[in-house]
């Protein structure tokens, strides 16, 4: 089988509330079940011992049945959050395309979210205009909004 990207992980405070974002603000459907990762196999894994995951897949929008998904867990024991940035090493974002910029903003904040920057739109030459704008989902996370023109 050739190599194929599977999902990318967030650690929730509440992956409840994180995946009911995901689903109505992206479109974003649950996946199988839901998961309670445990015991010897999740501490040699993780290297962390007596660590209890739980949480579900939700399936990104415009891939298909088979399409990559985002792993959202809630951990028994979490590190201490800081304040996300675009410029720290390590993952960024996650991006969506689009149909309407402003009222997924608009939705983003009615369930918590908030904006990190800016709406733009510029001209990148050879690919088109773009409008984006970088936001956080409820727990901080960071997330691009983008629609090509």
């Amino acid at each position: 089988m050739p190599t194929r990207y599977a999902h990318v992980n967030i650690i929730a405070a509440d992956w409840k509330r994180l995946c009911t974002f995901y689903e109505q603000v992206f479109d974003c459907e649950p996946v199988s079940s839901e998961r309670d990762h445990h015991g010897p196999h999740i501490d040699a894994l993780t290297a962390e011992p007596g660590l209890r995951i739980r949480g579900r897949h939700m399936r990104v929008p415009g891939h298909g049945e088979n399409g990559p998904t985002i792993e959202i867990f809630t951990a028994n024991e979490s590190a201490p959050d800081t304040p996300k940035k675009l410029t720290h090493p390590g993952f960024a974002h996650l991006a969506f395309e689009v149909d309407d910029v402003d009222s997924k903003r608009i939705q983003i904040k009615e369930l918590g979210g908030s904006d990190y920057g800016d709406l733009v739109t510029i001209d990148i030459p050879g690919a088109g205009k773009l409008t984006l704008i970088y936001m956080t989902d409820p727990e901080g996370n960071i997330v691009e909004l983008q629609k090509w023109h």
